[in-house]
């Protein structure tokens, strides 16, 4: 994006038709290099404000499980060592803990640093299969959103050469200019640089965001499930165990660290992956939807007071989940169940959503995910660690 602004500062030139608009625009960052990859605080739609509204919303729905002023345990909560991330855990913490958060909750900062092993929020870091593999490790996506943006970019280039006397950009030039309409959206609330593309335009750059998320770290790289698994494991635990374990559990992390967990959990598995030829309209993968700015997955342990179901009765109506468990298993759990929530909608499970609002039976869960982590792999195997860093997230707990 740096770049782009070079260009457009040694270009020189007067620009017309769609770029009519930069010879009167200002960047909306002053000091670009200091305030790159920081938390904005500007803005209807700046992450500070939306992540201080997104702590009041959950506080509004899950009150009822704050413990009781009386009570002098902190609740933890965990973010990774980046300044933004923990700049809206903390903003978060003020929306649902209150503004002065400190006596009642604490932020454990977990580092970014490769030596973690399994024991990590950030996966890419640690896994040195996916840092050192360039076919088809971190870099694999950044190689694939080229190849889909050399079929849409060269003619928004020959439309803008066209309008302004022979000026060329590059794709990744105007690949920027589309990014800019989301980031100076996000700090002043609007941004002529949206008006300078069309629908297609638009579609093919939603789609070639899709790609590179898909292929970095999501269920078209080949490290992405291995490396979600681990947090999304340690989360089953705590929701077989219970509330007695702790009722709220929050990690804060980068949305590249998000994706793998969405690739292990496989809710959005296709029998192809994603073509990079074309635009695919019909995909089930789509990152607006998945994991927008401030997006988030809430598991929830669900508790009905009703009556078990009767043995038979089990058996029966658990035959459409991953398995069947006998009911001497299953009574520790008779009427919990697991429910998905991605970005305040609630996601099925692909074959187990019997239980109220979509949702599925505890132990037929876990088995979801034991059985996951036996397709997917060890984690240090596949990221080719030895033996004697650690194989899992044990720093979730309360």
């Amino acid at each position: 994006m740096l770049d782009l602004l070079r260009h457009i500062k040694d270009s020189n030139t007067t620009f017309k038709g769609n770029l009519g608009f930069v010879n009167d625009w200002q960047y909306f960052s002053l000091y670009p290099s200091v305030e790159h990859d920081q938390l904005t605080t500007t803005g209807p739609y700046a992450g500070s404000l939306s992540a201080f509204a997104a702590g009041t919303r959950l506080r509004s729905r899950y009150l009822h499980l704050l413990d009781s002023p009386s009570k002098p345990n902190k609740t933890s909560f965990w973010a990774s060592d980046c300044n933004r991330v923990i700049e809206t855990a903390r903003y978060f913490a003020a929306g649902f803990f209150g503004l002065d958060w400190s006596p009642k909750a604490k932020l454990h900062i977990v580092p970014e640093t490769p030596n973690l092993g399994g024991n990590t929020l950030t996966p890419g870091d640690t896994c040195a299969m996916y840092r050192s593999d360039l076919e088809e490790g971190h870099d694999y996506g950044l190689k694939q959103l080229i190849k889909f943006r050399s079929t849409y970019l060269p003619a928004i280039s020959a439309r803008f050469h066209v309008q302004n006397d022979g000026l060329r950009f590059s794709d990744g030039e105007i690949y920027s200019m589309q990014e800019m309409c989301g980031f100076e959206t996000l700090v002043r609330g609007s941004s002529p640089w949206c008006e300078a593309f069309t629908q297609e335009d638009w579609l093919d750059f939603e789609y070639a965001r899709d790609v590179i998320h898909y292929y970095r770290a999501g269920p078209g790289n080949p490290y992405g499930a291995a490396m979600g698994w681990l947090w999304l494991n340690a989360t089953t635990n705590l929701l077989v165990r219970g509330p007695s374990v702790g009722q709220l559990f929050f990690s804060f992390v980068h949305d590249g660290d998000i994706v793998p967990m969405l690739a292990a959990l496989d809710l959005f598995s296709s029998t192809h992956h994603l073509p990079v030829t074309h635009r695919e309209a019909s995909r089930s993968w789509k990152l607006s939807q998945v994991v927008p700015m401030n997006g988030r997955i809430i598991f929830e342990r669900l508790h009905c007071n009703g009556p078990a179901l009767p043995a038979t009765a089990k058996r029966q109506e658990r035959s459409k989940g991953p398995r069947q468990t006998p009911p001497e298993e299953a009574d520790p759990y008779k009427s919990s169940f697991v429910r998905i929530n991605i970005n305040d909608g609630v996601v099925a499970l692909p074959g187990c959503a019997n239980g109220p609002g979509s949702s599925c039976a505890v132990e037929d869960f876990a088995a979801f995910v034991r059985k996951r982590g036996g397709e997917i792999g060890e984690f240090r195997e596949t990221c080719g660690l030895g033996r004697n860093v650690s194989a899992r997230i044990t720093f979730l707990h309360q």
